[in-house]
């Protein structure tokens, strides 16, 4: 089941990444993420260090979409803005209508773990895209220096990543 479970999404993460060339997040960011995701579930990580990496991927593929609908002229903010983030975060939270998974059943501070996972990683990758659009402008519409786009969001998932990690043990 977990092995069809991950060919599925890496099939739709293909599917999604390889048509599009220009995006508000760069595919190297969104796979770094998704790579860092299933990696520590593979290995046994606490929930709200995956939901980190969970919440920050999802707004990663929220982000794309949203360019990639504007430049196909969808200008509605509902159907460009609101329904992609509705949608991947509904399909994320799906993730408590598995069997093995009982929302509340692993919480910090009184929540439930991987939501507050979600939250931080959700938070940390906006606030990330956020600098790096900053620096960007204030640099005469260039980046500092190469792969700045990715390295801003994925460094602070990493920072958090640490803090919760040290929060945890």
């Amino acid at each position: 089941m977990k092995n069809k479970l991950l060919l599925a999404i890496t099939m739709f993460c293909f599917v999604v990444v390889v048509p599009i060339v220009a995006s508000a997040v760069c595919p190297v960011c969104t796979v770094a993420v998704g790579a860092g995701l299933e990696g520590a579930r593979l290995i046994g990580v606490d929930d709200v260090i995956t939901g980190i990496w969970a919440g920050g991927l999802t707004l990663s593929l929220t982000l794309w979409t949203i360019g990639w609908l504007k430049k196909r002229g969808v200008t509605s903010v509902l159907w460009s803005v609101i329904a992609p983030f509705v949608v991947y975060y509904a399909l994320l939270g799906a993730v408590y209508l598995l069997p093995d998974v009982t929302f509340g059943a692993n919480t910090l501070w009184g929540m439930d773990k991987f939501l507050l996972g979600i939250i931080v990683g959700t938070v940390c990758f906006w606030i990330g895209t956020r600098w790096y659009i900053s620096i960007k402008k204030n640099n005469g519409g260039h980046a500092m220096f190469a792969f700045q786009k990715v390295v801003m969001p994925i460094s602070l998932l990493l920072v958090a990543t640490l803090v919760f990690w040290v929060l945890t043990k």
